[in-house]
């Protein structure tokens, strides 16, 4: 039976790359993959990007109104395996709906995405909260801290400032914001100098 991953980790520990190494090793043995990402991620259009330079163009991108269960069985039901980036934005509905295309098709889907917004404490991205609740398997892809300890917060700076609040998509690209991964006391240091 196939089964749904997910993937987590903070911003800037490899999900993209480890998704398209996996892509790569698929398709070395002559399979098919179908790999997918929210239209709410416009950094690059409808590539994926890595920080480190590999990229691919995706199969399709989608919204938040997209039937992926049907989407996929109308013309990806040949695939392999299914991929997905920026999982956390799913919705609730679109993460069932990637359980029964392992289940209805039985083609295993792999989602990558943040756990946790940048706010820490309101529960999250809803699709990333799903995906936890529902997936057959569940593994965190680690990063360091600019201190070097293990990064578990994904944070947001304006102008060199640690933020707390505001709209949970904000994209790379926008003046001044930047996004990075911290330790929780890395976070606590940067969170008192708001203060």
């Amino acid at each position: 039976m196939a089964k749904l991953y997910f993937r987590y980790g903070a911003m800037g520990c490899g999900k993209t790359m480890q998704l398209l190494q996996v892509a790569f090793n698929y398709e070395e043995r002559g399979h098919k993959v179908c790999v997918i990402k929210p239209k709410t991620d416009t950094k690059n259009g409808t590539k994926l990007l890595t920080r480190i330079g590999p990229e691919r163009e995706t199969d399709f991108c989608f919204d938040r109104k997209t039937d992926l269960l049907k989407k996929i069985k109308q013309k990806y039901r040949d695939v392999h395996c299914v991929l997905v980036d920026e999982a956390q934005f799913l919705t609730p509905k679109q993460a069932d709906q990637l359980m029964d295309v392992t289940i209805e098709l039985n083609i295993p889907v792999i989602a990558y995405g943040l756990r946790l917004n940048f706010r820490q404490d309101d529960g999250g991205f809803e699709g990333a909260t799903r995906l936890l609740q529902i997936a057959h398997d569940i593994e965190e892809i680690k990063t360091i801290c600019e201190c070097g300890r293990k990064a578990t917060r994904n944070t947001r700076f304006l102008d060199g400032k640690l933020v707390i609040d505001g709209p949970d998509i904000l994209i790379d690209g926008t003046s001044k914001i930047e996004y990075r991964a911290l330790c929780p006391a890395c976070y606590k240091r940067y969170l008192k100098c708001t203060s």
